[in-house]
């Protein structure tokens, strides 16, 4: 599903025009980016959170020069899913 298909879906089920959606879903990726940035989770209650993940200095190796690199700590986006809503997809989505 893409940026556009959510677009449409929230259209069709509220009647709100599609500029007022994409608007308001641009809004919503801009506040939930700028609270990442700032080092502020995003927590939504019965969905899930939007969370800053510290990855801690490694060593890896690179292989076309045969030496060892560092790569450093650094901080990622994440998202983590409530446990209703992993529950409610484990639960549709049964292997058969």
């Amino acid at each position: 599903m893409t940026k556009a298909d959510i677009v449409n879906a929230i259209s069709e089920n509220t009647g709100i025009e599609k500029m007022v959606v994409q608007k308001t879903v641009e809004a919503f990726m801009e506040s939930v980016k700028g609270s990442l940035i700032k080092g502020e989770d995003v927590f939504l209650r019965g969905f899930g959170s939007f969370i800053v993940k510290t990855r801690a200095e490694k060593t890896a190796r690179d292989m076309a020069n045969e030496k060892s690199i560092i790569i450093p700590a650094h901080n990622i986006p994440a998202f983590k899913p409530a446990k209703a809503f992993v529950a409610e997809v484990k639960e549709n989505n049964k292997v058969k």
